[in-house]
């Protein structure tokens, strides 16, 4: 797959997207009222009372990862490879994530993130977006790119 940079590519625009909305949410995460139960919000574990949007257990540990991936992504989406690697890529990170969260106590220290039953089929729906949208727009980049 070339690595050229054409601000058109979809593969780029649909990797910035989703490298948006990670680095939107990890700012969420710190927003009061955004984030219920704010004053629990812990650095890690399981013990964080911080709810985003009242559904998604959240920490300062879970925000800053929220934040890296954003950031990450927009790196890699600089380019249609990266952002192609990107989505494949951040979609089997999610689908790990997704499996360790069903396989932990989540009342358990392995819980450090942390992690609920929200969390866990969310980053089963991220991972396996992530990865049809890096199949599906990184046909189309390879095939503009031959």
């Amino acid at each position: 797959m070339a690595t050229t940079t054409s601000r058109l590519a979809p593969i780029r625009l649909v990797a910035t997207i989703v490298s948006a909305a990670f680095l939107l949410v990890g700012v969420l995460g710190f927003i009061p009222g955004v984030t219920s139960n704010y004053g629990m919000l812990m650095f890690a574990g399981h013990h964080s009372g911080a709810m985003l949007l009242g559904l998604f257990t959240v920490s300062v540990l879970h925000n800053i990862v929220h934040l890296a991936f954003g950031v990450v992504g927009l790196v890699l989406a600089r380019t249609m490879t990266g952002a192609y690697w990107f989505l494949i890529g951040g979609g089997i990170v999610y689908l790990i994530l997704w499996i360790y969260g069903l396989v932990i106590d989540q009342a358990s220290m392995a819980n450090f993130v942390p992690i609920n039953t929200a969390d866990n089929w969310l980053h089963f729906g991220l991972g396996v977006a992530m990865i049809i949208l890096g199949v599906v727009f990184g046909r189309s980049a390879r095939s503009t790119t031959v």
